[in-house]
């Protein structure tokens, strides 16, 4: 199979991908469009081989980390999903209580990807919940394409609740001191908007490339707020001016970091759209602005 690079591909294969991604189209048209690319040597199963997901070679922190205890657990969200499980991470020789943060995932549940999301963040000094938003179906099924469909079945304000139960279930967690952020990506990136809505004591949030509430509810923000957004992104960028009139407005604490140059997902290390230079950066400034707000 030929070695394809970021550099060999339009990047209208990547807008085309981001629409596919979420759900502006079904496989047989995304995979129809996307054969217009496969020109000269550039065949389709290259393509589609390249601009997918690959978890395996990916993975930063393994499952199985001597320096980490990660564990499946489950709680109750009665106003959402009812039975709900998640990853839950932190160190393995820690001896105190350590502040709190739920990672949400994106719209195709939780997918190898954002576990070792929350694995990199315990290791930062946090004890980290990752649910999983399609635990009432089965769970997160294996791969991207099942999981995007079994998200889509699911009520988005439910799933919500869904994250503000786990919230409330790690706050309460004896391992816990009682202080709990939230970082989240696309999908997780709304969730974590609004979480800041719900939850007036949440003590952070970091919304990657995320949709912004409406403005009756960006209102209603207490949380300190860090934006991550990607500089190609026109779909989630256009909600910008909008929400940051609504932040000075309110004089809700916030900053705002727009990465030039790089696709909605650049933080994802999973598929190409990925950036190392602005995920790194982006981790860098979150983590930091995390031990600053959540202790």
């Amino acid at each position: 199979m030929q070695n394809l690079k970021k550099e060999d591909i339009s990047q209208e294969v990547f807008d085309l991908y981001d629409d596919y991604a979420h759900n502006k189209m079904d496989r047989k048209e995304f995979l129809q469009k996307l054969s217009l690319f496969a020109v000269g040597a550039i065949t389709l199963p290259s393509l589609l081989s390249f601009i997918s997901p690959n978890y395996i070679d990916a993975i930063t922190v393994r499952p199985d980390d001597p320096r980490l205890k990660s564990e499946t657990i489950h709680y109750e969200s009665p106003k959402g999903g009812k039975k709900m499980n998640g990853l839950l991470s932190k160190r393995a020789k820690n001896i105190r209580k350590l502040p709190g943060l739920i990672v949400v995932h994106e719209n195709r549940g939780l997918n190898p990807y954002i576990k070792d999301v929350g694995r990199r963040a315990a290791l930062d000094g946090f004890i980290t919940l990752a649910p999983d938003a399609l635990a009432p179906l089965g769970g997160y099924p294996g791969s991207d394409d099942e999981g995007r469909a079994m998200q889509k079945k699911r009520d988005r304000i439910e799933m919500l609740e869904d994250f503000i139960a786990g919230y409330n279930y790690l706050k309460n967690h004896k391992d816990c001191n009682g202080k709990v952020g939230v970082v989240g990506f696309c999908f997780g990136g709304w969730i974590s908007n609004m979480m800041a809505v719900r939850l007036p004591e949440l003590s952070a949030a970091v919304p990657y490339y995320g949709r912004q509430p409406e403005a009756k509810d960006a209102v209603k923000i207490k949380a300190p707020l860090l934006l991550q957004y990607a500089g190609l992104d026109k779909r989630v960028n256009e909600g910008w001016p909008t929400f940051e009139k609504v932040l000075k407005e309110n004089k809700i604490t916030y900053t705002a970091h727009f990465y030039p140059e790089v696709n909605h997902g650049f933080h994802n290390n999973t598929t190409p759209r990925f950036d190392e230079a602005a995920a790194d950066l982006s981790w860098e400034r979150t983590i930091a602005f995390l031990k600053t707000h959540v202790r």
